[in-house]
């Protein structure tokens, strides 16, 4: 019987192990607006949050979006992202959002500035705006 309460609670302490994720690294509470992909200005608005534990949220040029993020940091790696399907002018620019989204594998927060990257050379870059 005790064997049995001690390995259920080692499981419970597992189960609620603090958050590894982005959230839990300077990135939860903050509006992050995407400045720049590849080091081209981005042409738009975008922009990305992290509302809880596990989850991203944000908002391209014309459409939302949600899902996980649940790689520990920092490493980065989105799961599927369910997107809004309005049309707009910028929906270029959104698919370029979008698709090097999907690309980043590395994240970095410094303070008021989030880098995603990955081993390409592919690099986004986000100010905290409020």
């Amino acid at each position: 019987m005790l064997r049995a309460a001690l390995i259920g609670s080692l499981l419970l302490a597992n189960a609620c192990a603090g958050d590894e994720s982005l959230s839990a690294y300077g990135a939860a509470g903050k509006v992050w607006q995407l400045q720049s992909i590849d080091g081209a200005a981005f042409p738009a608005s975008a922009h990305l949050t992290f509302p809880e534990p596990g989850r991203i949220a944000g908002r391209g040029p014309c459409n939302s979006l949600q899902g996980s993020q649940n790689a520990p940091y920092p490493w980065f790696e989105t799961g599927p992202l369910a997107v809004t399907r309005a049309a707009c002018p910028e929906l270029e620019a959104e698919a370029a959002f979008l698709h090097a989204l999907q690309e980043m594998t590395l994240a970095e927060v410094s303070g008021d500035v989030l880098i995603l990257s990955n081993e390409a050379g592919r690099e986004m870059l986000f100010k905290d705006g409020g």
